[in-house]
This record gives C-alpha cells, sequence and structure tokens, in this order.
C-alpha cells in the first residue's frame, strides 16, 4: 500500500514520520473493540441478534474518539511541522481509522466464530491488516488529494 504512493512520500518527507501514529492508534484502538467481542463471543452475549446494535454502539465511540484524538494530533502535528493542510489530513484519517478498526473489531471476531474458528485466536491479524492497510491508504491518499495540488 505504502508503494503506491512512493511520490507522495518523496514530496512530503513528513508523511514517513506520521504515517505509522495513524496506523499504530487504528490498532490500539480496534485491539479494545476486538477484547469487549471475543469476551461477549465467550459469555454468549454477542450473536446475530444484536450485531447491528454493537456496530452503532462501537462507531459511535470510534468517531467521538477519533475527532478527540484526532483534534489533538492536529495540534501537534501543527506545532511541529507548521502545516494547518497536513494537520486537517492527520485529524480525517485518524477518525476514518478509528472507524474502521471499530467495525473489524466487531465484524472479524463474529465472522470467523461463524465460519467455525476461535476468533480469540485468529482475529487480531487481520484486525491488524485492516488497520494498517486502511490507514495508509487513509492518510496517504488524503495527502496525494489535498496537499499535492
Amino acid at each position: 500500500m505504502v508503494g503506491q504512493f512512493e511520490n507522495t512520500i518523496h514530496v512530503l518527507t513528513a508523511l514517513a514520520v506520521l504515517m505509522p501514529i495513524v496506523a499504530g492508534m487504528g490498532g490500539n484502538a480496534g485491539t479494545q473493540v476486538l477484547a469487549l467481542m471475543v469476551r461477549g463471543i465467550a459469555l454468549g452475549q454477542v450473536g446475530a441478534s444484536n450485531i447491528r446494535t454493537l456496530l452503532w454502539k462501537e462507531s459511535r465511540v470510534a468517531l467521538l474518539n477519533g475527532l478527540g484524538l484526532g483534534l489533538v494530533l492536529a495540534l501537534v502535528v501543527l506545532l511541529w511541522f507548521h502545516d494547518i493542510g497536513l494537520s486537517l489530513v492527520i485529524a480525517i484519517a485518524l477518525t476514518c481509522n478509528l472507524l474502521f478498526a471499530a467495525l473489524a473489531g466487531v465484524l472479524v471476531p463474529v465472522t470467523l466464530k461463524r465460519m467455525g474458528y476461535d476468533p480469540a485466536l485468529a482475529s487480531s491479524i487481520f484486525l491488524t491488516t485492516v488497520t494498517d492497510v486502511m490507514g495508509f491508504f487513509t492518510f496517504l491518499g488524503l495527502a496525494t488529494l489535498l496537499l499535492l495540488r
């Protein structure tokens, strides 16, 4: 994924420093959702009847966390790089990645359980892939679209 944006990173080297932050924070947030879901599945509290409710709840939490943490991160980036565009891009990318993390944190273990696999053993690798790929794609894609003109 990162290789697709080589030119963008070459022009805006600050992206290379910042992109792991978006992916890492998404991974951390997704792991929290994943832990709740796996526990809920193990205790029989999560099933087909409440998936929509859980998706809605976790999406709202992710949006609030994304907006709050995105604002803090945007301020740090603004103070560090003095670039309001870059600050806006990282705030949006972080918010989007936290939403992707919440969706994956709910859907991956449920899907694995339906397929007959133990979600406690297999969910984290899928979640990490989603948050890394979508974090890099969102951050570098937005930077390409909004900052390179």
